[in-house]
Parts: C-alpha cells; structure tokens; sequence
C-alpha cells in the first residue's frame, strides 16, 4: 500500500509523510446503546503514540481507495484515524435509514473513542457529502474534544437539497439511491453497476408514477426514497432529526467548509457558513469552479483538510493562508482572497427584461408578454448546473435554448468586463394557466461564437397561493439562482432563460396538483412572463467594483 499512498500523495500534492509504516486495525466492532454494531478500521503510525485522532464516518465503505484516501494518507502524517461504517453499510449492524441516526451514533462512537487507551483527547473530523452531514450531526455536543471540523461539498441538513425551490431532486436521489444499493455488490457486479447507472436510470427519470422508480432501479421498494416522497410538505417534522441546520451556531470547534459552485449543496453551505458568522464565529470558506464529485474539487479539499487539521490539532500554522474566504472567479480563471462572504463592495444592479427578448439596466418599456407552453409530458431538459451525475456543471446551451419551452433574454456585447460575485436572484413577473407549476431561471455567458455557457441557476414551484397573485393575476417571484463568482469578458453577453423546468435535475410539476409520489395526470401549462414598466422583471446581480 506504501507504493499506492505514494502515487496519491504525488497526486494530490501533499507534502512528504512523516512515515509509511502504518498499523491498521481491522473491523473493530463499536457498540451502540441499542446492541447494534459498528465495524471501524484503525489506522495509526506504529509506535506514534496517543496521537489526535481523525474521525470519518461513511456509507461507502472502509477498504480500497476509500481507505487509501482518508485513512492511510494521513496515518502517514501523523494521525491516528477512525474510518467507521454508519448502520446497514459495509457490515455495520441495522438498517441504513440515511441522516436519521447519525447524530446518536456519532455521539456513541466518540464515548466509546473516549474509553480507549490511543486517545489523547483530542479529535477531528473532515470529509465530504454524507461525511460532512454526520459531522454536523455530533458537532455541537461533542464537546471541548472536538478541535476542528473540514466540511467539502455538503450541508448541515438535507432536506432542502432534497426539495430544492419546492421541486423534487430527483436526479439526485434517484442516482443516490442506486449507488448505496449496488456499491456492494462483488467484483464485477460492482463495477458493471456503477458503470451502467447513467444508462439504467436514463429511461426510468421519465416514468410515473415517482414511487415506483426505486423498484425499477434496484430491484426492490426503497423504504427511504419513498419516505423523502412522502414527506414533501415544508415544514414536515419528519425531517427533524436529520436537520441539524439549528444547531451549527452553537459548535465551537474551527470549521472550514469547501464547496463548489456548481455543487448541489452550495446555498445550503452557504447557509452554515453565514450561521457561523453570525454567531461570532470564524470559519474558513473556499468554493472553487467544481461539481459535486470532481476529481480536482476533491484533491483541493484533501489538501485543504491537511493543512487545517494540522493547523489545529498541532499547532502548526505555518501553511494556514491568512484571508478566511477563498474563490474562484470563473471567466477570470483567477482565485481571489476575501475577508467574508458575501465579499464587501459589491452592489446589487438590475438588468431588465425587454421587448424583443433583450436584457439591459434601462427600465422596460411598453410591451406585450411573451409566452410558451410547457408540457410536462416533453419536460423541458436539464443541460449541465448542478446534479450528482458526471453530467453537471457548465455546459453549452445552444441546443437547449432553441426548444419552444424555453425564453432567452439576452443583453449586448458588453463594452467591459462584468464582475459577479455573491448570490444571484431573478424577480419575474408571470401568469400561468395552472395553480400547479414551475418557473426555472438561469444565468449564462454568451461569448462571441455563440456558446451559451450555464453559470448559475434555481427553480421555484408554484402552488395555489403562494405567491399571493397580485390585483391583475400576475405573480411576482423571487427565484434564488444560487451562488456564483464569474468575470462576463468584454464582447461577452449576459443571457437569462426563463423556462417552467429542468429534467431529471427536478421531478416535473404534472400540473395537475396530485400528490408527488403518486402523480400521473399530465396538463400543460400555459406561461407568460411580463416586462413592462408596471411589471419590471429583471435579473439581480451582484457586481463588483
């Protein structure tokens, strides 16, 4: 394994180990209060020591790379580290019955860590996406052992992530469901499932009703995907026990939260970070040009973790950057340092929609709506932005914006560079034949050849009263197009789409208000989206300088 910790170390450009004779302990059986057990693997440098301790727990198992990655790499610098499999995976005892037990199992693994004669009293934890979850979930009781936290790509809870603007993640979740369910499978079978997911779920994204893809995917009714079905109302206190968004103001260890900007959990990271700010506390932010699962986001993040781990379980600062917020700002290609986020100085400027499908500050003129239909039996498709799948991220538009479905408002040529950066919202004025429907908003760079490039975007579903119509039947909305930083170039345009869906990314609106997990009844909705001076739709941009 020295040979392969090796090569990843070069990879990931971690600085030299200070030694590759690692001990691990296998399969290590961690009780809970209610007799079930957790298996955890051990990874600790031979004769170190009572040194700090790393705490990852995962759904994905403890051996292979997974092991290599965030066990033995740094065993290797001076870490003693807990890779521990949460219930119903990889041999662990229950069911998995995702975020719903992570914080009592958390707590129960760190009493237990307690009682052993390799502690020192001091841990962390760090990892990504369901890693990060569970360590919101023990953060705030963990008490003063606790000495830092590194969270990547994740949020405190995943409710909203789930039900993102009010619509179901179902590419998300689909994909998900399909992963924890074939990832252990032997040898072959394995790798052929992971291999064949894209082309499997590929058919199944379009059937109806929603409650039996599961099946169809796995082989069998997933009891957890048809809860996060069910369980669509907001509010629903179902979700209160894997919600932990309440307590993030009252953990005290450092955190350090590196996301991306075309991630699924950005806003809802953003979210922690600024509870943490509000609280007085100092936390480190660095999002990068990255989706959920690249390959550079993640070695950013392992490099990331090191240094922070190291800052503040040994007291070695010396390769800790001094300005808490670091970005990348796309279109500039350049990372910029900041003191907070959302960076000071930026002012918030309007850019109209117009008559003839334009875009600028000026005030709209007189103008009729422009109009679509959108039919959910042909949802109007997602390209690129933010899905689990190696599909995301920025992708050209072209093709997409030529549907029938989807507005394009476009500005000219800009005579100099744009500067974004902070959230994104877009305030349209509409009317929908429907109750029931949808209203999908993104942000793109158009450069001169023509490419229409997704920066940012968000979708925000529509139910009988809420918004509250104004006194002429319109509806005034207010769709969140996620965080961004982006450098639109001179002779580059600014382009808004305005369309009523992105598929699979979210479930589509049937239109007929039956509920989500049992919808079949199909009906278009007819859409109109205003621009006039007493209905000034516009694209709300954060701008520097």
């Amino acid at each position: 394994m020295t040979i392969a910790s090796r090569v990843l170390a070069r990879l990931l450009e971690f600085p030299p180990a200070d030694t590759h004779d690692v001990t691990v302990e296998r399969d290590i059986e961690v009780p809970m209060p209610d007799g079930i057990k957790l298996l955890t693997d051990r990874y600790a440098p031979r004769g170190g020591g009572r040194l700090p301790t790393l705490l990852v727990r995962s759904p994905y198992g403890r051996r292979g790379f997974f092991g290599l990655q965030f066990g033995r790499l740094f065993a290797e610098r001076g870490f003693q580290v807990l890779v521990q499999s949460v219930r119903g995976t990889f041999g662990s005892g229950g069911q998995l019955d995702p975020f719903r037990n992570e914080r009592a199992d958390g707590l129960a693994t760190l009493e237990w860590m307690k009682k052993q004669d390799w502690f020192s009293g001091e841990f962390a934890t760090h990892g990504p996406s369901y890693l990060g979850l569970v360590q919101w979930a023990l953060a705030r009781d963990a008490g003063p052992a606790l000495k830092a936290m590194v969270a990547h790509v994740t949020a405190s809870q995943f409710r909203d992530q789930t039900y993102a603007g009010g619509a179901y993640s179902l590419d998300t979740t689909l994909s998900w469901v399909h992963l924890v369910r074939t990832q252990e499978k032997a040898g072959l079978a394995a790798v052929l499932a992971r291999l064949g997911a894209a082309r499997k779920l590929k058919p199944l994204f379009q059937h109806l009703p929603l409650n039996e893809v599961d099946a169809l995917a796995v082989g069998e009714r997933v009891p957890f995907f048809q809860d996060w079905l069910e369980h669509d109302a907001p509010g629903d206190p179902w979700w209160n026990p894997a919600d932990f968004s309440g307590s993030v103001s009252e953990v005290t260890a450092p955190v350090h939260l590196i996301g991306g900007w075309y991630d699924i959990f950005l806003p809802w990271q953003m979210n922690d970070y600024a509870a943490l700010r509000r609280a007085g506390r100092a936390p480190y932010l660095t999002i990068g040009p990255w989706t959920h699962a690249a390959p550079a986001g993640m070695a950013a993040a392992a490099r990331e973790s090191l240094v922070w781990l190291e800052a503040h379980l040994k007291g070695d600062r010396s390769r800790l950057r001094e300005a808490p917020v670091r970005l990348f700002v796309m279109g500039a290609n350049a990372w910029r340092d900041f003191s907070e986020w959302p960076p000071p100085g930026a002012r918030s400027q309007r850019w109209h929609l117009q008559a003839g499908r334009g875009l600028s500050p000026a005030t709209p003129s007189a103008s009729e709506p422009d109009r679509y239909r959108y039919d959910p039996a042909n949802p109007t498709p997602t390209v690129g932005g933010a899905l689990l799948t190696n599909e995301a991220g920025p992708r050209d538009n072209r093709e997409l914006e030529t549907r029938p479905d989807i507005l394009t408002y476009t500005s000219a040529p800009l005579e100099k560079d744009l500067e974004v950066i902070g959230p994104v919202q877009a305030e349209l004025f509409v009317r929908s034949s429907l109750q029931h429907t949808d209203f999908f908003a993104r942000l793109c760079d158009v450069d001169p050849s023509g490419r229409s490039i997704n920066i940012c975007d968000g979708l925000l579903r529509l139910v009988p009263g809420r918004p509250a119509p104004e006194p002429d039947g319109t509806s005034r909305v207010s769709i969140d197009l996620w965080p961004t930083a982006h450098r639109f170039l001179a002779g580059h345009r600014l382009r808004l789409q305005v369309s009523s869906g992105a598929h699979p990314r979210f479930a589509r609106n049937t239109g007929s208000g039956e509920p989500l997990a049992t919808a079949k009844t199909l009906v278009p909705a007819d859409q109109s989206v205003f621009h006039d001076p007493a209905h000034p739709s516009a694209l709300i941009l954060p701008v520097m300088g």
